[in-house]
């Protein structure tokens, strides 16, 4: 069992930028990822992330989001910039492999004018 909690989600005008925090009670081995949800959408891979700092983005935020981890915190990160409306959702941090647990209540991203 993993307590996970995500921060930082807020409203923002597009071309903006955004930093989520993940904190956990533990970090696995395994990859970490961060994922979205909109509203009537299936929740979607954003990015992950290796104990070694190996990461790999969606080709949707790739160039524009940062995924990052400091393994002594047991926290997780993502740089937004260069916000667009389609990022809109609520963020969530797992394990990799969509699990089917251990999901947090996420923080809500709004991007608008």
């Amino acid at each position: 069992q993993v307590e996970l909690v995500e921060s930082g989600g807020g409203l923002v005008q597009p071309g903006g930028s955004l930093t989520l925090s993940c904190a956990a009670s533990t970090f696995s081995l395994s990859v970490m990822s961060w994922y979205r949800q909109a509203p009537g959408k299936q929740r979607e891979l954003v990015a992950d992330i290796a104990l070694d700092g190996t990461a790999n983005y969606a080709d949707s935020v790739k160039g524009r989001f940062t995924i990052s981890r400091d393994n002594y915190k047991n926290t997780m990160y993502l740089q937004m910039n260069n916000l667009k409306s389609e990022d809109t959702g609520v963020y969530y941090c797992n394990r990799a492999g969509d699990p089917d647990d251990d999901w947090g209540q996420g923080t809500q991203v709004i991007v608008s004018s």
